[in-house]
């Protein structure tokens, strides 16, 4: 049996290896549900993250947090978006997530704000144990590296807690 500190190292190894697709990387033409669910899903499942469902994607269209398709296809940067609002679901409703998408690319370009995210999201999976570094000076920046860090932070303490979970016996508490 692996002991904690091992698996928790795996673990660790495992984000240290985490390549995520940044804008240019996405695929550049239209495409129906059940691809933007196998690629959103073989993107996210190196993190564990939960499966997105075309359930969830109609909600997110109907709830205006991301575009409706053109004739049932998907773009680029409805995909950019499903990849940002699934990283941030577990932390943050739906709205709240939206209106930091929408602050974060009010001064830059979507690919621009997209790429930065993913960027500082890596960094944070790569250098697990380094501080976060915010400023005064770009808060746009330092929105998307707190956001990096939190996501960071939750796939951390979901993997202790499964950890700990699958390490600790229970015991009987006397009367």
């Amino acid at each position: 049996m692996a002991t904690t500190t091992e698996t928790y190292e795996d673990w660790r190894h495992r984000m240290n290896r985490v390549i995520l697709p940044k804008w240019t990387e996405l695929p550049n033409f239209d495409l129906y549900m059940d691809q933007v669910l196998l690629l959103i899903n073989e993107t996210l499942q190196p993190l564990g993250a939960d499966p997105v469902t075309a359930a969830m994607i109609n909600n997110y269209v109907k709830h205006k947090v991301i575009l409706s398709p053109v004739k049932k296809k998907y773009q680029i940067m409805q995909l950019a978006d499903i990849i940002v609002i699934s990283l941030l679901k577990p932390s943050y409703p739906l709205d709240m997530i939206r209106q930091g998408i929408d602050q974060v690319t009010a001064t830059g370009y979507p690919k621009r704000a997209y790429d930065s995210f993913i960027e500082a999201l890596v960094d944070r999976l790569h250098h697990l144990d380094e501080p976060t570094r915010v400023s005064d000076q770009d808060l746009s920046g330092s929105l998307t590296t707190a956001a990096a860090q939190l996501i960071v932070d939750k796939l951390r303490t979901d993997e202790l807690m499964r950890l700990n979970q699958a390490h600790t016996q229970p015991t009987q508490i006397e009367k």
